[in-house]
């Protein structure tokens, strides 16, 4: 008995509890939470306390960096889709991950651009926002 509710318990990997695999809301929003820390806030600059993440530091590996980002950017719109938001919030949310892309792209300036623009947070609060009112269950409060 004591070994089936140890196999429940989700792992815990760098400080972060890794997410159960189901499809329901609260699975799927977690997911996505994962993917929004991992692209945008993975690691801290040490000095000024910057978090970044993936994002910023894929965008430093020319044409590469950018696309994989962008993949898994859409990978969070695409999630979103099957939880079944309105087609007007997909748009933005593809249009926030299009507009970080396109100007990750440029040399240099790209660059800068990613550490400032993070269009995985702002999608991120997007899907929460719409999971608080349709999914109130899937609610994490966080201390």
């Amino acid at each position: 008995m004591a070994q089936a509710s140890r196999s429940r318990a989700r792992p815990v990997r760098m400080g972060i509890e890794l997410p159960g695999t189901g499809r329901d809301p609260a699975s799927v929003r977690q997911l996505i939470e994962l993917m929004e820390h991992l692209l945008e806030r993975s690691f801290v600059i040490p000095g000024i306390n910057r978090p970044v993440g993936l994002d910023a530091l894929a965008g430093l590996i020319p044409v590469v960096g950018d696309f994989v980002t962008a993949a898994m950017g859409a990978w969070i719109v695409w999630e979103a889709r099957n939880l079944g938001l309105p087609k007007w919030k997909l748009l933005r949310m593809g249009a926030n991950v299009a507009f970080d892309a396109l100007l990750g792209a440029v040399p240099v300036a790209g660059d800068a651009f990613d550490f400032l623009f993070r269009s995985n947070t702002r999608n991120l609060r997007i899907v929460r926002k719409h999971l608080d009112r349709h999914h109130p269950q899937t609610r994490i409060i966080e201390g």
